[in-house]
């Protein structure tokens, strides 16, 4: 087992100071009132209590410090050294543009360098970024970067694949449209045969195919 510890410059910075959650809710009552309806009445009076407290859920990523799910790693792998792919990662996460859902699956793999770590960890690092406000665009190159970080594998592999709210249920109104981003370090960006196995693993059967 090792403890790595990723630089402090990539840690996240502090947090700016949290309204309480009074303050949250009465910020939900002006909303509701904003949007021509009243507040006070029966079906929603209780409604910004639970906004609020799911707000904890998608949110909570921002709680999380996804360097540190990552600092346990193992180096009794008997030499293993091929890729590692955890795929089909479900993707839950929030536009930091208009605050509606993004919802899709991330595939992630890398290429160890001595050590690796719990698979159950990629996941967590992807909800730990997931569950914040976001472009799909920098959701995908943190993922890469912090396991690039911390692990410091001779590659690393990141594809999202989601669809937006924001463009299905708003504004251009184009539903079944889905975004594809990647980001790919290391022997995946430089050895095209490496790249091409991620990607065919990936579009498996099981993965159900990116076209």
């Amino acid at each position: 087992m090792n403890i790595a510890t990723p630089p402090a410059q990539a840690r996240p910075a502090a947090k700016a100071e949290r309204p309480t959650r009074q303050q949250a809710e009465e910020a939900v009552r002006t909303l509701l009132r904003w949007a021509c309806d009243d507040p006070t009445r029966e079906g929603l009076r209780d409604t910004p209590k639970r906004v609020v407290k799911s707000y904890e859920e998608f949110f909570a990523g921002y709680q999380v410090d996804p360097f540190a799910l990552l600092e346990r790693t193992f180096e009794e792998t008997d030499g293993y050294d091929e890729m590692v792919l955890l795929r089909d990662i479900r993707v839950e996460s929030y536009c930091e543009h208009h605050m509606v859902p993004i919802v899709g699956r991330a595939h992630i793999a890398y290429l160890p360098d001595r050590r690796v770590v719990g698979i159950s960890k990629l996941a967590r690092v992807v909800d730990a970024y997931s569950k914040r406000l976001q472009i799909q665009e920098k959701l995908t190159a943190q993922i890469a970067n912090t396991l690039n970080e911390v692990l410091q594998p001779r590659g690393v592999a990141v594809v999202i694949e989601a669809g937006h709210q924001c463009m299905s249920t708003r504004g251009v109104h184009k539903p079944g449209v889905s975004m594809v981003t990647s980001r790919m370090l290391g022997a995946f960006r430089t050895d095209p045969t490496t790249r091409r196995e991620f990607l065919s693993m990936i579009r498996g059967p099981a993965a159900g195919g990116l076209d």
